[in-house]
């Protein structure tokens, strides 16, 4: 096992990862901008260390400052949680050369997986389901058209790099194809230094559901079943749940047969979410793979027992899965709403600042991950995630229910939050009989009095 693990991020999740070294006696650094100073990763850290000023640029997306904070205090792994550099091939290459372990896969299978078109045409290749579209990159707007007009419209341009929703346009028609092929690209190249993007069939009506993997590295690999996650804006998710209440008892099995398929096509090793797209008639299709923690990994571990991140800790010092497939079973059912630091009422427009008034709910079944507090200070410069608040029940109606309640007892004063919105979704009849898809926050959005999407 290791002895010290360097966190290489912020927030929550930089807590969250402290919390799982404390329980497996693993020493812990944090690195920090000067803006997260006062942040509580810093505070309940074994040792931390300042790399630089708030832009990201030059502190937690710079990987010299990492490996130089992992250098100077001797760390032998180093974990990068999501976002920021975790699923960066080139600073798991860095890791690897510097002889510190990264907390996650190879930089292989990293690089593999995150060029979208490749894992495409891999997981076809594989017999796994895939989406309608152009067989690898399109090289240009005559080819994009082409491909369009052979699939049908409306279609979806996608950077080949990158994920969380950027460089991604659906078009409706010829035109439309022709107006942003070249702004998607340069949208691409901005975001992930990458302008390939490709071409795929746009599902009518889709559910996002993902299915959380864990491999060894060697060839073995499971699944801890589902995620529902089609309540998004503009492709970021704001509620998840495990078990998806779309996904049958024979459809979970179908559904995590190919997700272990997919990982198997690369050996994969750690914790990993193959995602897809679930269309009304019950055929599913893969969009891509996630080669890190995912934000919405504690409903997986509320319903199935599993420490996630204690098992990319595992597997990344002696390469062993803690658990075999029968050993995993799904019992009862668990909700995630992000509270982010947004006004709804505007756009979900970003409200940083003091956070005046801080109370966390508790009580049966209620679990929060927060960096948090009363007087914390969120800055401009990062995602504008609170808190995750987390509602687990014996049944889904159980967990709305304490959902509810949760969400009522939460005060965040100061800045704005989602917490009004997620009220109302989870008071939504069709959220509630679980009849929704990934339009549902547009619909529902457009629908609401104040809050547009």
């Amino acid at each position: 096992m290791f002895a010290k693990i360097l966190i290489a991020n912020r927030g929550e999740i930089a807590l969250r990862v402290i919390y799982a070294c404390k329980e497996l006696g693993i020493k812990t650094v944090a690195v920090y901008s000067q803006a997260d100073l006062h942040s509580l990763h810093v505070r309940f850290a074994d040792e931390d260390v300042c790399i630089g000023p708030p832009p990201s640029d030059k502190s937690y997306l710079d990987p010299r400052r990492i490996i130089s904070a992992a250098e100077v205090t001797n760390a032998d792994a180093i974990h990068p949680g999501y976002g920021f550099l975790a699923e960066n091939p080139d600073f798991a290459d860095i890791c690897e050369s510097s002889g510190i372990a990264f907390i996650g896969p190879t930089s292989e299978m990293i690089r593999k997986m995150g060029d979208k078109a490749y894992a495409k045409e891999a997981m076809k290749k594989a017999g796994v389901p895939v989406i309608p579209g152009s067989d690898g990159v399109v090289g240009s707007l005559d080819e994009a058209v082409k491909i369009a007009q052979e699939i049908g419209f409306p279609v979806m341009v996608k950077a080949r790099s990158g994920g969380g929703g950027k460089g991604m346009r659906i078009v409706k028609g010829e035109w439309e194809l022709r107006r942003v092929f070249e702004i998607t690209r340069a949208e691409a190249k901005a975001a992930f230094g990458d302008l390939q993007v490709y071409l795929e069939k746009v599902i009518q009506n889709p559910r996002h559901v993902e299915v959380q993997v864990l491999g060894d590295g060697r060839g073995k690999v499971i699944h801890l079943g589902e995620r529902e996650c089609s309540i998004q804006r503009r492709h970021q998710k704001l509620v998840e749940e495990s078990p998806s209440p779309a996904v049958t008892p024979k459809l979970r099995k179908r559904m995590g047969k190919e997700a272990v398929k997919a990982a198997k096509v690369v050996k994969y090793k750690g914790a990993g979410t193959v995602e897809f797209l679930l269309a009304p008639d019950g055929n599913f299709y893969f969009m891509e793979m996630n080669t890190r923690i995912q934000v919405e990994h504690p409903v997986t571990e509320q319903v199935s027992g599993v420490d996630l991140v204690k098992e990319q800790i595992r597997i990344a010092s002696d390469g062993k899965l803690g658990f075999s497939q029968d050993e995993i079973v799904v019992e009862g059912h668990a909700i995630e709403c992000r509270i982010n630091a947004e006004d709804p009422t505007n756009g979900f427009r970003p409200s940083p600042g003091e956070i005046t008034s801080f109370h966390i709910p508790g009580g049966p079944g209620i679990r929060v991950d927060t960096h948090a507090y009363a007087q914390y200070v969120i800055p401009p410069y990062y995602d504008s995630i609170v808190a995750k608040l987390i509602a687990y029940g014996r049944t889904r109606d159980e967990a709305i229910l304490r959902m509810r309640r949760a969400l009522e007892e939460f005060i965040v004063e100061g800045v704005k939050t989602t917490i009004p919105f997620h009220q109302r979704v989870l008071a939504d009849p069709d959220f509630v009989k679980g009849k929704f898809d990934t339009s549902f926050v547009e619909r529902f959005s457009l629908e609401g009095a104040n809050v547009k999407a």
